[in-house]
C-alpha cells in the first residue's frame, strides 16, 4: 500500500506540510506501509507555468505519477482569504480526473483561525469528490496557535485533541482502505 500526502503550502518549513507529515506517517505506520510527500511549493515553479496537461514538466509528472500510484492520499493546505491556495487548485485543474478514482482521501488544513475551518467541507470535499475519491468522514483544521516552532526551524503539532482527531482519521482512512480493497477484488 501506498501513501502519497501532497502539502499546499508554498512556504518552508511550514505548518501545513508538519500536518501533512504527522497524518501519512501515523497512516503509514498503522497501515505497515511507504509514504511520500509532495509539495507544492517545491514544484511551484514548474507548476505555475505549466498550462497544457500534455505538456507537463518532468517534475510535475512525476508528482502526479506518485499520486496515481497511492491508494490513500492526504490532501492538506493553507487557507488563505477563506479557500485553499491557488496553486493547489492549479495542481488539480491539470490533473486527470480518471487518475484518482476509487482512491482513499484525507482532508486537513490549517489557518489563522476557526472561521476558516469549513474550507474543507464546503471547497475541498467537493474538489476530491469531483475526481472520484472516496473522502475520510473526519476531517481535521489545526489553527496556527497549534504549533510549536522547534529550534531547527520545523513545526510540532502541540494540541492532544488534534492528535486524537487524527488517530480517528487514520483508523476510519484503514476501514475505508479496506472496504475499498474487498469491493476491488469482487469487481
Amino acid at each position: 500500500m501506498s501513501i502519497v500526502g501532497i502539502s499546499g503550502s508554498l512556504s518552508n518549513p511550514s505548518r501545513t506540510t508538519a500536518l501533512v507529515e504527522l497524518i501519512a506517517g501515523k497512516t503509514a505506520s498503522a497501515a505497515f506501509s511507504k509514504k511520500a510527500i509532495i509539495t507544492v511549493g517545491d514544484i511551484a515553479p514548474s507548476l505555475g507555468l505549466a498550462l497544457n496537461p500534455k505538456l507537463l514538466p518532468a517534475e510535475v509528472s512525476l508528482a502526479y505519477e506518485k499520486l496515481a500510484s497511492a491508494d490513500v492520499i492526504i490532501v492538506g493546505t493553507p487557507v488563505y482569504k477563506g479557500s485553499y491556495t491557488g496553486l493547489v487548485k492549479h495542481f488539480f485543474d491539470l490533473l486527470d480526473p480518471k487518475v484518482l478514482s476509487g482512491k482513499v482521501a484525507v482532508l486537513a488544513a490549517t489557518g489563522g483561525s476557526d472561521h476558516h475551518s469549513l474550507v474543507l467541507e464546503h471547497q475541498l470535499r467537493p474538489l476530491l469528490s469531483f475526481f472520484g475519491l472516496h473522502t475520510v468522514p473526519t476531517t481535521v483544521y489545526v489553527k496556527d496557535s497549534d504549533f510549536v516552532k522547534e529550534e531547527g526551524g520545523s513545526y510540532r503539532l502541540n494540541n492532544p485533541d488534534v492528535s486524537q482527531r487524527i488517530d480517528t482519521i487514520v483508523e476510519q482512512t484503514l476501514w475505508l482502505l479496506s472496504r475499498n480493497t474487498v469491493q476491488s477484488i469482487a469487481a
